[in-house]
């Protein structure tokens, strides 16, 4: 679906097609255990969140030089384009890299040569959140904060990912408030499997001004009523949440009866390599496994402009919604 939007919740080393990972495996000395591209996508089946996990980060060997993570970024944005996002604030994870030996300059700089050259190659705006490892010390968060310092200016916001469950947003309150000193915006993962109480710390303890996935929320009446009134945006991830499982099937998915609620939803891919689709796809699927009309459609790409860090550029903001309101569906 080509409906102009942004996408808030996208994890880049999650857009590694098989054929890419096969071309970087051979280029890099890689040996994969999988016979050819097809074997490999039989693998993208999970039953739950660790399982995908697992091979998510065993993939990442491949990624070793800049140009390797220039051309994973080049390659997510030219699909991205072709499915309307006009703004991409895209996640990196640099502690899978650096704990194989790839240093966090290497691999910020590889994303940022792609970044660059966005807007004038794909027609895209980007920012770059760099997220910990919530299942990894906070120790180790706060080490690759310091780390990243000399590439502050091409880092817009911190986020936290990777497994949930055992791994509360306190735990990171530290690092999160290293970030605020540092001028970083803050987002984080919180209510996908994790129950909504670490949505509250995400928001209290971490001072989050977004909160990714938040599907959770909808078990707390009181925390609903709160962000609705604080116009907390969800960055919801349809897709991801079937094939890990959260949600049976897509037609049970909450998107609507949130949107309902007036919790401030966008849709966006995850990981859609791994998920079965980039975000135009997502829009499409809930079209039709929820019955959201156009208008509906229209106010999730809205929103997405409204929750994107854009603050800076109002001008900008109010050009992509311009472009949501003229938008012409078939």
């Amino acid at each position: 679906m080509h409906l102009p939007k942004a996408e808030l919740h996208l994890h880049i080393e999650g857009t590694l097609e098989p054929e890419l990972a096969f071309a970087l495996a051979a280029r890099n000395g890689v040996d994969l255990p999988y016979a050819d591209t097809e074997e490999l996508r039989t693998a993208y089946l999970f039953d739950d969140l660790q399982s995908f996990l697992d091979l998510y980060y065993a993939l990442m060997a491949v990624l070793r030089t800049e140009e390797d993570f220039a051309e994973l970024a080049d390659a997510y944005l030219a699909r991205a384009a072709a499915q309307g996002v006009r703004h991409a604030e895209i996640f990196f994870d640099p502690q899978a890299h650096t704990d194989r030996g790839v240093p966090i300059g290497t691999v910020i700089e590889g994303l940022g040569r792609a970044l660059d050259r966005s807007e004038e190659t794909h027609g895209i705006s980007t920012q770059l959140i760099m997220c910990f490892l919530r299942d990894k010390s906070a120790e180790s968060a706060l080490e690759t904060l310091e780390a990243a310092k000399p590439y502050l200016h091409r880092i817009s916001a911190v986020g936290l990912d990777s497994a949930e469950v055992g791994h509360p947003p306190a735990k990171f309150r530290e690092v999160y408030a290293a970030a605020t000193a540092l001028g970083l915006r803050k987002v984080a993962h919180a209510g996908e499997e994790g129950p909504p109480e670490y949505i509250r710390e995400a928001l209290d303890v971490l001072g989050v001004e977004r909160i990714d996935h938040g599907l959770r929320c909808m078990e707390d009446a009181e925390l609903v009523d709160r962000l609705v009134s604080e116009r907390i945006p969800l960055t919801l991830c349809p897709l991801s949440n079937v094939r890990l499982r959260a949600i049976d099937v897509l037609e049970q998915h909450p998107l609507r009866s949130m949107m309902d609620a007036g919790l401030l939803c966008t849709v966006n891919s995850d990981d859609p390599a791994y998920f079965g689709g980039y975000v135009g796809d997502t829009f499409h699927a809930v079209h039709e496994a929820l019955g959201l009309d156009q208008e509906q459609l229209r106010t999730l790409a809205r929103n997405s402009f409204e929750a994107a860090f854009l603050d800076h550029d109002e001008e900008r903001r109010a050009r992509y919604l311009s472009e949501v309101e003229a938008y012409a569906f078939d």
